[in-house]
């Protein structure tokens, strides 16, 4: 399970896509034991098949060991260490997956010439280091000056390193997917009413500009292999003009709105990769 510190907002969210895949999984015949992010820490977790939420940086060490050492790991140690946002924003925008444009910056530099010159003049201000934890680890800033002085507050928080993304004009969407299936769920959470923090509202009201559905999907799919996640979800924009750009990619979301019609096709998906795995190491059964 994901440790409560990793789920701002969504501890029952998260706890409940777990247990319903878990069970989905006990009806295909699985044996499935449930631990904690802490147990799996102090080395309680013996298990060669491991399902995980898992977010601390010393559970993703200890998977990509398990992984290493032929474990199956879903999602692998080293897709959940590729959504950290520094990595992810490298991975991505190396890979030419449409992504805002970017600075990546130490949280002790001068930054505010270098966004006046760029043309950031609203921007958002993200910690590179990890994932997610607080409100403020996702920051708007309406311009450069107040941009440096958002850095400066990561910086005296001890993160030392943020990446800063364009703010993008146009709808929101939020979007769940599963590898290797057809499972693809869309929607706009400012319409919705669903937030983590209530930072949809800075986009304002929806306009459902025209998009390719089917372009998202398919910059999701390479998104996911790139970022090495079989189980992922994220955000995006839509511009005035139809253009699809991803802001956000994450490692096994919530799927709060459609954890009933998803548990099934994470369940389908996690069984495919089992028997992928015994079919290429059936020693390790």
């Amino acid at each position: 399970m994901r440790a409560g510190a990793f789920s701002p907002n969504h501890i029952g969210n998260d706890t409940a896509i777990l247990n319903i895949v878990a069970e989905q999984l006990r009806k295909r015949g699985c044996e499935v034991n449930i631990y904690s992010e802490e147990q799996l820490m102090t080395g309680k977790v013996t298990e060669r098949i491991i399902v995980n939420m898992c977010r601390d940086h010393r559970s993703i060490e200890i998977l990509q060991k398990m992984e290493d050492d032929g474990c199956l790991v879903i999602n692998s140690g080293y897709g959940i260490e590729n959504c950290t946002r520094e990595r992810m924003t490298r991975i991505l925008i190396g890979s030419n997956i449409p992504y805002p444009e970017s600075l990546i910056v130490s949280t002790d530099e001068a930054v505010r010439d270098r966004l006046v010159k760029a043309k950031f003049n609203r921007c958002w201000i993200k910690r590179g280091d990890f994932h997610t934890m607080h409100k403020e680890d996702v920051s708007y800033a309406r311009h450069a000056e107040e941009a440096q002085e958002v850095l400066q507050e990561y910086f005296l928080r001890g993160i030392k390193r943020a990446v800063i993304n364009r703010h993008l004009e146009g709808d929101l969407i939020k979007f769940y997917g599963i590898a290797g299936t057809q499972f693809f769920y869309w929607f706009y959470p400012f319409m919705d009413h669903y937030s983590k923090y209530g930072k949809e509202e800075i986009n304002g009201r929806v306009r459902e500009i025209a998009f390719d559905l089917e372009r998202l999907k398919d910059i999701c799919r390479k998104a996911a292999e790139i970022l090495d996640v079989k189980i992922y979800g994220g955000d995006c924009i839509i511009s005035p003009e139809g253009e699809i750009r991803i802001i956000d990619f994450n490692d096994w979301p919530s799927f709060a709105p459609c954890r009933t019609e998803a548990a099934p096709h994470i369940a389908r998906a996690i069984m495919a990769e089992i028997k992928k795995h015994n079919e290429s190491s059936p020693s390790r059964r």
